[in-house]
C-alpha cells in the first residue's frame, strides 16, 4: 500500500512560481511510478509529469517550466513550475502505480492522494 498526502499549492501570479510537494509513505515507494496529473472542473484529468528510477517524463504544455524530482531519504516527490500561467490553475493531484514504468494515462495509476488546488491569477 502507499500513501500519498499533497501539499504546497495556493494563489500565485502569472509568471510566479510555485513548488507541490507529494509525501509518500508504504515500503514500495521506492520502486513505484510516481506522478503529478491535474484537473479543472468539467474535463478530465490531465497528465502533467513522472518519475521513477528509469526515468522522468514531463508533457508538452509543462516542459521547460515544470520540473519533477524525487527525494527518496525523504520519501517525497516534488514539482517544481515556473513562469506561471493562467491556464495552470487546477487541482493537481498526486499518483503513484505498481509498476517502475512511468506512463502518461490515469488510469493506470492506483494510488491518489486528494489534491491541492493551484489557482494562477493576478
Amino acid at each position: 500500500q502507499v500513501q500519498l498526502v499533497e501539499s504546497g499549492g495556493g494563489l500565485v501570479q502569472p509568471g510566479g512560481s510555485l513548488t507541490l510537494s507529494c509525501l509518500a509513505s508504504g515500503r514500495e515507494f521506492r520502486y513505484n511510478a510516481v506522478a503529478w496529473f491535474r484537473q479543472t472542473p468539467g474535463k478530465e484529468r490531465e497528465f502533467v509529469a513522472a518519475i521513477s528510477w528509469s526515468g522522468v517524463q514531463h508533457a508538452d504544455a509543462v516542459r521547460g517550466r515544470f520540473t519533477i524530482s524525487k527525494d527518496r531519504d525523504k520519501e517525497t516527490v516534488y514539482l517544481q513550475m515556473s513562469n506561471l500561467k493562467p491556464e495552470d490553475t487546477a487541482v493537481y493531484y498526486c499518483a503513484a502505480r505498481q509498476s517502475t514504468r512511468v506512463v502518461v494515462e490515469a488510469a493506470e495509476y492506483n494510488y491518489w492522494g486528494h489534491g491541492v488546488q493551484v489557482t494562477v491569477s493576478s
